[in-house]
């Protein structure tokens, strides 16, 4: 992996935060990518959201990407371009936890504060039997005092990358390989054949159903509309096709009937039409996203549309990005040649 080979602090701290909700395989190419594009924390002060959104695209929770800017701003107009060198500064960052605080830290700094990610957990709970649940008050608590006091302080940053390394590769969350593992011989769980059972995390997420109807704008001069999504939801600060969200699937029928249809779209004679393959769902951790794409042909040119040529340069939720895709695959487009 590319950030073993460094001490560098942005670029350790550029690989924890995209590793903090994404597997190594699909991290990996966006790290290159980042660093080709801003290879000093000066650089991504300095860009503009929007392209780091559009990097960023395709890796989900985007607050990471904001965080990151508005921290690098941070670190450049009111640090002197100095990153934090203590575990408690670097906690101080927008989007900062303990886990990529104490890898920070512990990497770059030599300091000897444990790093608890799921890999630790898991190595934890296993080979010394505990069933507290590790997303409960008392287990992260009890998770961070034990992983602490197993520290190494002579070689912090070597100690906690071998904790993540071990439980990565060797105690993985299926199939782990305790037949060969250095420590089967001291590992309750594989004593009392439970395995399986740990570590115990409780269920508290409710997942939520939300039904989006996309309105994809096809003018005569081929231009479509963008909106940018704001609040603090999800793809926030994210571009995407007028929307209207329902408690439902809608029919054609209630698309054109809906109150909001007026405010999103321009005006002028309107043809709706139901795009083929739509309604599919778009799994997020909390959420599952039903969208449907309606082909919309306005009767005129409107000033707020882009050109299609243009779309690219804005970033958008992957589920966007894949419907243009398949959309490419159509005679969609032909009109406009």
């Amino acid at each position: 992996m590319p950030w073993r080979q460094t001490f560098n602090s942005y670029y350790i701290w550029l690989s924890e935060v995209i590793l903090q909700q994404t597997r190594v395989e699909q991290g990996t190419a966006y790290y290159l990518k980042f660093i080709d594009a801003f290879p000093t924390i000066e650089d991504l002060a300095n860009a503009d959201e929007q392209y780091v959104l559009k990097l960023w695209q395709g890796l989900g929770y985007y607050s990471r990407a904001r965080n990151l800017h508005f921290s690098a701003k941070y670190i450049v107009h009111d640090l002197s371009g100095s990153f934090p060198s203590t575990y408690k500064e670097i906690l101080k960052l927008k989007g900062v936890g303990d886990y990529t605080a104490s890898a920070i830290a512990s990497i770059c700094f030599n300091e000897p504060t444990a790093v608890v990610d799921g890999n630790v957990y898991r190595i934890l709970a296993r080979y010394f039997g505990i069933s507290t649940p590790i997303n409960s008050t008392k287990g992260i608590k009890d998770f961070k005092e034990l992983a602490q006091q197993l520290m190494n302080s002579n070689i912090p940053g070597t100690h906690n990358q071998a904790m993540m390394e071990f439980g990565a590769i060797m105690c993985k969350p299926q199939n782990p390989s305790c037949e060969i593992c250095p420590l089967n011989g001291g590992c309750v769980a594989l004593e009392k054949n439970t395995i399986g059972e740990l570590p115990v995390k409780l269920n508290k997420t409710k997942i939520r159903k939300r039904y989006f109807n996309y309105l994809v704008v096809k003018t005569p001069d081929g231009k479509t509309v963008l909106n940018q999504r704001k609040g603090k939801g999800i793809w926030q600060n994210l571009y995407e096709f007028p929307l209207l969200e329902s408690g439902k699937p809608l029919e054609e029928r209630e698309v054109l009937l809906h109150k909001s249809l007026d405010s999103l779209l321009p005006k002028g004679a309107i043809k709706i039409k139901r795009f083929k393959g739509s309604a599919k769902a778009h799994k997020l951790s909390h959420q599952h996203i039903f969208s449907t794409f309606w082909m919309v042909d306005l009767g005129e040119n409107n000033s707020k549309a882009i050109s299609w040529n243009d779309f690219e340069n804005f970033p958008v939720p992957i589920l966007i990005h894949n419907f243009v895709e398949e959309l490419k695959q159509t005679d969609f487009f032909s009109t406009f040649e």
